[in-house]
């Protein structure tokens, strides 16, 4: 690709300079700069590319994109036949280029995006696996790890910024993948990191309080989502696939029909697609399914409410692309948990250990209430360890604290990703939503030893539930990141306490 293919296909305020030389890649990261790379220098939340446009000539860019006035004046007089693009909106920009040099892979993948406060992952994955079993290949992106037809890679943001995803974008088509499905964060809808891909299917699971470091309020927190779904920034997608028992979801139909998508909803015992019965075993559950493409009995390997509320989503969106109810039907027994997300941790101990993510109040909620029906027939406590993520919204703390106290019968306090804070300012603000429950509690900032704490508290029947970093490998502090695995700290502080039967997790 040459400079003046490019500049057709990114809308540009002005531009300045030529180059007949090919380019040879696109970045957003001077450091990532290679002779011949186009620099897209944009303004970020925290800082500015702009900055680091000098740099990025220094390595051997090409050509510069910038979002900034002062900067595309300053380089075309002091770097005189330099290429350089002036856009008004950096991230589009970034987009446009992204997807016109990796070949526009967009335009051979059907996208089906997926956002909410919770259960993004499970049902992204859901999603993909009812696909797969379509004989659908995909590209899978999300908070765990990336897919690229079939082959695995570590995630680096639940949605990375456009450069990356439409390389890997690229890479799937090339392996032949023909469905792209994404998680996509508030952050990624309100920076937009998504511009360029118009979903055919787009699933809204719910929304809960998180992440107001960032939104502030959430009547903006809401206004992010709501920009899948309401056609004023990007494409309407074909299906709006929504939680019928969230309240922003008549709301969100409203804005997506006049926006000229079909609505489904789902939901228990509500909605098009719907469970109008189901019974939870310790397996997982059985589910009465009435959707407008016909009725079904099933058994699925998912626990709890919360997972049947994803299954449905899950169901929902890969009939919108096209799965036909018999396969999905067909495929349910065979859907498997997600890492992290109510994981099981066995060593043969004679009480039941779950890693989960749950990271909000409403996240503890849902996972402290099925813990409690699953010791509702042995008489068993509901034990509880989590933190709360330094840097992040504070405001949800004390909330955490109360839903943790009032579903559980001990809990533990501990550390989640203090970062820069001190973690005992965190649990100092964790405490008093503790209090309020009335339930018994004890803080160990150390979370290794919180974790024996609570695996030492239990008796047989107990459920004891490790909540906060579900699938994350590593404990990020004040000075440095180290490895840390929930379910491996689990295991070591079991076969410390006698349990050495060890099982899959």
């Amino acid at each position: 690709m040459f400079w003046s293919r490019l500049i057709s296909e990114v809308a540009h305020l002005r531009s300045a300079g030529a180059s007949a030389a090919p380019i040879t890649g696109i970045e957003y990261d001077s450091r990532r700069i290679r002779p011949g790379s186009v620099f897209a220098a944009m303004k970020g939340g925290t800082t500015d590319g702009n900055r680091y446009a000098g740099k990025a000539i220094a390595a051997g860019a090409l050509g510069i994109i910038t979002d900034s006035a002062p900067i595309f004046d300053q380089l075309a007089a002091d770097q005189p036949g330099l290429p350089i693009l002036h856009v008004e909106h950096g991230r589009r920009a970034l987009a446009a280029a992204s997807a016109a040099f990796f070949g526009h892979p967009e335009r051979a993948l059907a996208a089906t995006g997926i956002t909410g406060t919770n259960g993004k992952t499970t049902t992204a994955f859901l999603t993909e696996a009812l696909l797969n079993a379509a004989d659908r290949p995909t590209v899978l992106i999300g908070t765990i790890e990336y897919h690229v037809a079939g082959e695995t890679r570590p995630s680096i943001h639940t949605t990375p910024e456009s450069r990356d995803l439409f390389e890997w974008m690229a890479e799937g088509v090339a392996r032949g993948a023909t469905e792209l499905v994404t998680e996509i964060s508030s952050h990624a809808l309100d920076q937009g990191r998504m511009a360029g891909i118009g979903f055919d299917a787009a699933v809204f699971t719910n929304l809960t309080r998180d992440h107001l470091d960032y939104h502030q309020t959430m009547e903006n927190y809401f206004a992010a989502k709501r920009l899948l779904f309401d056609g004023t920034v990007y494409p309407a997608p074909r299906v709006a696939v929504l939680n019928a028992s969230d309240p922003h979801a008549e709301e969100l139909a409203c804005a997506a029909r006049h926006a000229g998508a079909e609505v489904r909803t789902y939901g228990i015992r509500q909605g098009d697609w719907r469970a109008s019965d189901f019974s939870l075993t310790p397996a997982g559950a059985t589910i009465h399914l009435e959707t407008p493409a016909g009725s079904a009995r099933v058994a699925s390997r998912l626990a709890g409410e919360v997972n049947i509320l994803n299954l449905l989503a899950a169901l929902a969106a890969a009939h919108a692309r096209g799965v036909s109810f018999a396969s999905l039907v067909e495929s349910i027994p065979q859907l498997r948990p997600v890492p992290g997300r109510f994981q099981p941790v066995s060593a043969g101990q004679a009480f039941t250990v779950i890693v989960d993510y749950a990271h909000t109040d409403d996240a503890l909620r849902n996972l402290t209430a099925l813990a409690g029906q699953m010791t509702r027939n042995t008489g068993g406590r509901v034990i509880t360890l989590f933190g709360c993520g330094g840097d992040r919204d504070r405001t949800k703390r004390p909330r955490m604290g109360e839903a943790a106290g009032r579903g559980s019968h001990f809990v533990v306090a501990t550390s989640d990703n203090p970062r820069s804070e001190d973690p005992l300012a965190i649990l100092a603000e964790i405490e008093p939503g503790l209090q309020s429950s009335g339930v018994e509690y004890t803080v160990e900032p150390d979370r290794a030893a919180a974790i024996r704490l609570a695996l030492e508290a239990a008796r047989p029947g107990d459920v004891v539930l490790l909540a906060g970093k579900g699938h994350e490998k590593e404990q990020i502090l004040a000075d440095r990141t180290i490895p840390f695995d929930d379910a491996q700290i689990a295991l070591s502080v079991l076969a410390g306490l006698g349990y050495r039967e060890r099982q899959p997790i």
